[in-house]
């Protein structure tokens, strides 16, 4: 292989034919790419366009012998928008041994017989109708070197100096962009982990605004909300069935407010018993103030959360984790989830339609496994296990099919 040594390019000022507003809504594409993969997939079309090239790609993810590659490409309708998730293949085109934050052209790597005849021409890029490639690796903190790479056919140009200068002025911004998107998308995880978390251990939350409007709300508590017991919505209200409660229940959510809105944080965090019409024992709920920007004012911002617990309502142990735990058999684990939920032997034994002997041979086995004696110490144990955290049958909104590339696509890192 022929390595042609260039100087470093420098960022030439802006093309005549490119407009301060074209390059302004270049820029803005690109940072709005930061916010999802869908606008990051539009930023990639409008560099197409730019560049008047075929294939614009982003390769995120290199493949190996642990994970698949992952790249956000331009160009593929079927894959407009979508991460497209890739096997592993030979990766032995020259870009991806590059020094980061620099442009490259094929044809500085290699001369055209070089190239024509390298493995990497035949398989992967003549298949897709590319034959100028101009591209850099892009360093960064948290997502290691990224792939950037910008493709022409046979039939166009190739990519001139001033191709290369413009590429590495818009660098700096794809860099940001992707920096921000892995943060997001890092939180955005975390915190969907987190909710279902909440959500498994049966406790309702809803996120309220200044006007105690409610924004947003789990699974848990539309359903508790649902039955209209102590607790309701009226129109987009949190609202409780008996006045006086209600009175209570809105002082709370003004008095966080409040604290939020304070010079100085004090402590706003309270807790009130909601009673019930249906007879049951009342609600627990729990109001704390959302710490946000001072800048953020107004209707529509989250301003409180409210934290609901129904103590008469079933637990959420997931089976298969307590037998895991606990290395119940299966009949063991079923009787062990009714006694959690309240049931007294005689009770679980009808709701499992076993005999009565039968559960408290289960019983006593259980005891043995767990290292309790008392109906009321298994009860504890269960509840305070990490059973009710399993996943259970439930997917988790990180679950999301992946769109599979079989057969051959561009990759050039």
């Amino acid at each position: 292989m022929t390595i042609t040594t260039t100087s470093t390019i420098t960022a030439l000022p802006i093309d005549q034919s490119l407009s301060l507003d074209d390059y302004d809504r270049i820029i803005g594409q690109i940072q709005d790419g930061a916010l999802e993969t869908e606008q990051l997939s539009l930023a990639l079309d409008a560099l197409r366009s730019l560049f008047q090239a075929n294939y614009v790609s982003l390769i995120l993810r290199v493949p190996s012998a642990d994970s698949m590659g992952i790249t956000l490409i331009s160009g593929q309708q079927e894959w407009a928008g979508k991460l497209a998730y890739f096997p592993d293949y030979r990766w032995d085109a020259p870009l991806g041994s590059m020094p980061p934050d620099q442009v490259y052209s094929m044809d500085q790597l290699m001369s055209r017989e070089e190239w024509e005849n390298s493995t990497y021409y035949r398989d992967y890029s003549l298949p897709n109708d590319v034959y100028h490639i101009m591209g850099a690796n892009i360093a960064t903190a948290e997502a290691g070197v990224l792939g950037f790479r910008i493709t022409r056919s046979q039939r166009q140009p190739a990519f001139c100096e001033q191709d290369k200068a413009l590429c590495l002025r818009l660098l700096p911004h794809l860099r940001r962009s992707l920096r921000v998107h892995n943060l997001l998308g890092r939180s955005e995880s975390l915190g969907n982990l987190y909710a279902e978390a909440v959500n498994r251990l049966s406790v309702a939350t809803l996120v309220l605004d200044e006007s105690g409007s409610v924004l947003q709300l789990n699974d848990v508590a539309r359903e508790l909300l649902g039955l209209a017991d102590g607790l309701k919505l009226v129109g987009s209200r949190l609202e409780a069935s008996y006045p006086s409660d209600n009175r209570e229940l809105h002082k709370l959510i003004r008095d966080a407010v409040g604290a939020k809105d304070a010079p100085q944080p004090r402590e706003a965090r309270e807790a009130l018993s909601i009673a019930r019409p249906s007879g049951e024992v009342s609600l627990g709920v729990v109001v704390e103030p959302i710490a946000g920007a001072e800048w953020a004012e107004g209707r529509g911002q989250p301003a409180v959360m409210v934290y609901i617990r129904d103590a008469v309502g079933k637990s959420q142990v997931d089976n298969r984790v307590a037998r895991e735990l606990f290395n119940f058999t299966p009949a063991e684990t079923a009787l062990s989830l009714q006694l959690a939920n309240g049931l007294s032997l005689e009770e679980a034994a009808e709701e499992l339609g076993i005999a009565r002997n039968t559960a408290r041979a289960h019983l006593r086995a259980i005891f043995s496994k767990t290292g309790v004696r008392r109906q009321a110490e298994l009860v504890r144990v269960m509840l305070n296990s990490v059973g009710s955290l399993g996943r259970g049958n439930n997917v988790s909104p990180l679950d999301k099919p992946i769109h599979v590339i079989r057969r051959p696509l561009l990759r050039s890192a």
